[in-house]
């Protein structure tokens, strides 16, 4: 039996062994984080990574877990209303394929859906990867060395994966400008329950979004031309950070920040793509961000994930082991898709944090004719179409 090592136990990594386990393959799935990885942020949820889920069987819990969106509403340093849409619309010109979900819940239930199929082991990370003709000879942080026939890092932004085979991840990466927090709180109040809030000042951003057993989501955007910073510093110093930034924000931000200051965790990136040449190396290849991350802001990473793990597994159940040639197909497949997508999502930044008073003008504006059905269905049907025919591999 083909034995092979997926790198990251978030949305691409489960899912890709969810189908290659599916298609007969030994699978080990290893991820550096101790435990599954919660919280995080709402993402949205549409388009062909919906198909997937769809053929997993995921989509009653995706719902049951999910949230279906009512509002977005844009409000001043008062707390008024100045501009927004009703989501709702969306979720019927997509044919009600369409949910908000939080990106850990998505997570989790994808790793349910494995159910032991798999073998899952947390604590561990990848350190090192020989490569010959034979098979893929990896050692990891924690002493193991085993033998692979292919390998597939689906770790993320920061991909060791993809740091071991092709090289530091400055040269892949194309940083947008932006830095992302996010954080969770019990018991704030106001909740305005369906509705996503957002106070957007020049250049920076906080939105809320209520969600269930109590809980409130918090996210912050904010513009930074230095792509360093403390993204892997520690917590106190990455809340120090968000906490001057916003310390003269209006509308609820005081309170938002003494929130900030009691909270655990703290999820806290830069916005940024990966583009790379080449996806494989041998019998290494990367899938989902480490691979071709189009950005936190484009708010469609996740289900682009799920739709290239789906591809990459098919690719290699039909390819047998010829697994270069698999490695190929998926990227010739998928690559075009993505590159478009990519590209899109390099002015979704701008609308979340103008960087000037007329930018930010513009985007209210913006916001106040999607009220209108005619305007909406045009934005949906040029944003949220996936144009591509997903295979059936089975």
């Amino acid at each position: 039996m083909a034995r092979a090592l997926i790198s990251g136990a978030g949305i691409a990594g489960p899912t890709l062994a969810y189908w290659l386990a599916r298609y007969g393959m030994e699978v080990t799935l290893v991820e550096s984080a101790p435990r599954l990885r919660t919280g995080g942020y709402v993402i949205d949820f549409w388009g062909l990574g919906f198909d997937v889920a769809d053929r997993m069987g995921l989509l009653p819990e995706i719902r049951r877990q999910g949230y279906r969106v009512r509002e977005v509403n844009v409000v001043n340093g008062a707390g008024k209303r100045v501009a927004g849409f009703h989501a709702e619309t969306i979720a019927r010109l997509v044919q009600d394929r369409y949910v908000s979900i939080a990106r850990g819940d998505l997570a989790a239930a994808i790793f349910r859906s494995l159910d032991g199929t798999v073998e899952a082991i947390f604590g561990d990370r990848i350190a090192r990867i020989d490569q010959d003709a034979g098979c893929a000879r990896v050692a990891f942080d924690s002493g193991a060395a085993r033998e692979f026939d292919i390998v597939i890092g689906a770790d993320g932004l920061h991909s060791r994966t993809r740091e071991l085979v092709f090289g530091a991840q400055a040269q892949f990466e194309k940083y947008l400008g932006y830095k992302v927090a996010a954080f969770e709180a019990f018991g704030y109040r106001p909740r305005d329950e369906l509705t996503y809030v957002m106070y957007t000042e020049v250049g920076q951003q906080v939105s809320r979004f209520a969600m269930s057993c109590d809980r409130t989501l918090f996210l912050f955007i904010f513009a930074d031309p230095d792509p360093g910073g403390p993204e892997s510093a520690d917590i106190a110093e990455q809340k120090a950070l968000l906490q001057k930034r916003f310390a003269n924000s209006g509308w609820e931000c005081p309170r938002i920040l003494r929130e900030l200051a009691a909270a655990k965790e703290l999820y806290f990136d830069r916005v940024s793509q990966i583009r790379m040449g080449s996806w494989s190396s041998g019998r290494v290849t990367l899938t989902g961000d480490a691979a071709f991350c189009v950005s936190l802001l484009a708010g469609q990473g996740s289900a682009l994930a799920m739709v290239a793990a789906y591809i990459l597994a098919g690719e290699i159940h039909r390819a047998g082991g010829d697994y270069a040639s698999a490695f190929a197909k998926y990227q010739e497949r998928f690559e075009p898709f993505v590159a478009k997508k990519q590209k899109a999502a390099l002015g979704f930044a701008s609308a979340f944090a103008p960087k000037s008073e007329l930018g930010l003008f513009i985007r209210n504006r913006v916001f106040n004719l999607l009220k209108f059905p005619g305007m909406l269905n045009l934005t949906v049907t040029r944003e949220l179409a996936d144009r591509l025919e997903l295979p059936r591999y089975e």
